[in-house]
């Protein structure tokens, strides 16, 4: 198993300028990670992370996009494996924080956990691409040749629940400065697509 933000970081150094949705305890790390005006921080959403990322995956074909889900969060809308895999966007990476727990609304334990594989759901569904990530060193050697290879990508990340508690300040998700820099990346990018 891995920690989150050792993971998260190492995401990070390949993140190049991927436009970024993050759910939870995943948004919050990685706003301190991999501070950027194109995160899109799906707190309070849960299970639509993915969906949102479909959706930018779409209407910006040549951006990179990265989803950063939760087991718990995509628990909420598997449906949405399918829709992806059948709308096949090259372009999106889909990875799961699998820690086996709701961790942001008190660590009670997902349904199914250990029991059930999400790498075998989304190749079930028909991602392209999909790999298990069970210890940092693995990640770290792997990483470049999965996001390398044909998308839409799956990977599972096998996480602890994070033993740090924090404070959890949702003015950083929620509040108008985060909407405003998210718009203001979005434009900015979109424009720069647009010569």
């Amino acid at each position: 198993m891995m920690v989150r933000t050792e993971a998260l970081t190492e995401i990070a150094r390949h993140r190049a300028d991927a436009l970024v949705v993050a759910v939870y305890s995943s948004a919050f790390e990685w706003l301190d990670i991999s501070p950027h005006p194109l995160n899109f921080l799906a707190v309070g959403a849960m299970g639509q992370a993915s969906s949102s990322a479909l959706g930018f995956a779409i209407g910006m074909p040549k951006k990179p996009i990265m989803v950063l889900d939760g087991d718990g969060s995509l628990l909420m809308n598997l449906g949405t494996l399918v829709t992806i895999a059948n709308e096949a966007p090259d372009n999106l990476t889909h990875f799961v924080g699998e820690n086996g727990c709701y961790e942001a609304n008190g660590e009670h334990p997902t349904p199914g956990s250990g029991k059930v594989s999400f790498a075998g759901f989304a190749r079930a569904a028909g991602y392209k691409t999909v790999m298990e990530f069970n210890d940092i060193e693995t990640l770290r050697r792997d990483l470049p040749a999965f996001l390398a290879s044909p998308g839409p990508r799956f990977a599972s990340l096998r996480i602890q629940p994070n033993s740090v508690k924090r404070e959890l300040d949702y003015s950083l998700v929620h509040g108008d400065a985060a909407r405003k820099r998210f718009s203001d990346g979005l434009a900015a990018d979109m424009a720069q697509q647009a010569r």
